[in-house]
């Protein structure tokens, strides 16, 4: 139809089914997925999930999106970040905009499937992993996701995670993972359930501001914050944690890996994970993860930086409190776990050495001992959970010192 003008008006480009990224690397992911196919006893391939997968890097978190564009300057009625924490803290007013009411009802809903005393129990599990966890999180999760165009390059655009900025963010995001894990952590008045809403409200405006920045081409990347980036990134913390401490030489017994899966299922669900990608044991976890390997793209150089700044960051922090020498030997742990978990060839897409690691084999016998000797009773399990929290928190007194231990302000 031609407008009054005679001008014909400007088409809009069709929203493609996949972003270009999707299956960007079939053979380079196919190998990169091959050892998960084998530890996670994945049969065989779905490529109707691997399609889906593809499709929903072009969905957003619905409710958080209404919930970031209320916080805009000129949204009526504007929901405050002064308003934001409150509801998060105390809960929404029947006076608060709708989109924060909604947004406060979709984290405060129970699933009907969660067991609160399991969750306990998750994350005391969790926290007896101690420092392999930590050390899987930051080398095999954390970096390993690096690999990938989309996700890397989104960090790289925010700021978050480069130059002197890294080892801050590892350290809010340190707080965030020991909040979630600590006694009542996630109840409704828990520190760790107010920062995974928290978290929640900060991807929706990160996302929001970057959909609508025209340095962000959607049609090759997918949304920057999506629904299966979003799905992806939880399976870090859980199935691939406990794969990752199991490489390295810990006991994980089935109950307490069936607790762990439920912990992280009940903060993917406050998150806004897909309730079909929210899995209860590692198997469905491990197929899914899979999976979604097949379907990411290839490598950006977005990843290297990233890597980088963590590396160098690492030794940096030890060095700033006086200890050049530890810093020195913690960079040289990091390298080894990058080299167990990534391969040669993933040092190399992320433009670090390949060295031999050779820095595992004493933690292989340290675990050993602690996970399927001290561990076999209560005690030992007390003793465990307590020396992974001092652990911790010397992390963040390193990481993070006298700052706030907790996600970045949030970016209204």
């Amino acid at each position: 139809m031609v407008a009054e003008t005679g001008t014909a008006p400007t088409p809009r480009a069709p929203v493609p089914e996949f972003p270009a990224r999707f299956r960007g690397a079939p053979a380079r992911n196919a190998a990169i997925a091959r050892p998960l196919a084998f530890l996670g006893r994945v049969q065989r391939r779905d490529e109707g999930l691997v399609d889906e997968i593809g499709r929903r890097m072009l969905h957003r978190d619905e409710a958080g999106a209404d919930l970031a564009a209320a916080m805009r300057r000129d949204a009526t009625p504007r929901v405050t970040a002064a308003a934001l924490h409150r509801a998060l803290a105390d809960g929404a007013r029947d006076d608060d905009p709708p989109a924060l009411r909604r947004f406060v009802a979709e984290i405060e809903r129970e699933p009907e499937w969660l067991d609160r005393d399991l969750l306990e129990r998750g994350a005391r599990a969790y926290r007896r992993m101690g420092r392999s966890r930590d050390d899987v999180l930051l080398a095999l999760s954390l970096i390993g996701g690096y690999r990938y165009v989309g996700p890397a390059d989104l960090l790289v655009a925010t700021g978050g995670l480069t130059g002197t900025t890294a080892m801050r963010r590892l350290g809010e995001t340190t707080s965030w993972g020991y909040a979630v894990s600590r006694p009542g952590g996630m109840a409704r008045d828990g520190e760790g359930f107010r920062l995974t809403a928290h978290v929640r409200a900060m991807h929706a405006l990160v996302g929001d501001r970057f959909e609508r920045r025209d340095d962000w081409d959607s049609a090759a990347l997918g949304l920057p914050v999506n629904r299966s980036d979003l799905a992806g990134t939880l399976a870090l913390f859980s199935a691939t944690a406990m794969l990752g401490v199991r490489v390295l030489g810990r006991r994980v017994p089935r109950a307490d890996a069936l607790a762990v899966m439920h912990l992280w299922r009940y903060i993917g669900f406050l998150m806004g994970v897909d309730d079909d990608w929210l899995f209860a044991d590692e198997r469905a976890q491990h197929a899914f993860d899979h999976h979604l390997l097949l379907a990411q793209g290839g490598p950006t150089p977005a990843g290297a930086a990233l890597t980088t700044a963590l590396v160098e960051g690492t030794a940096r922090s030890h060095a700033e409190q006086g200890r050049p020498r530890r810093g020195r030997w913690a960079r040289r742990r990091l390298l080894s776990h990058l080299r167990l978990f990534l391969g040669a060839q993933g040092c190399r897409d992320l433009g670090q050495p390949v060295l031999v690691p050779w820095t595992v084999l004493p933690e292989l016998a340290r675990n050993v001992v602690e996970s399927w000797v001290i561990g076999a009773v209560e005690p030992g399990r007390r003793w465990l959970e307590a020396r992974s929290d001092a652990g911790v928190e010397a992390d963040l007194e390193r990481l993070l010192g006298e700052r706030p231990r907790r996600p970045a302000d949030l970016p209204v």
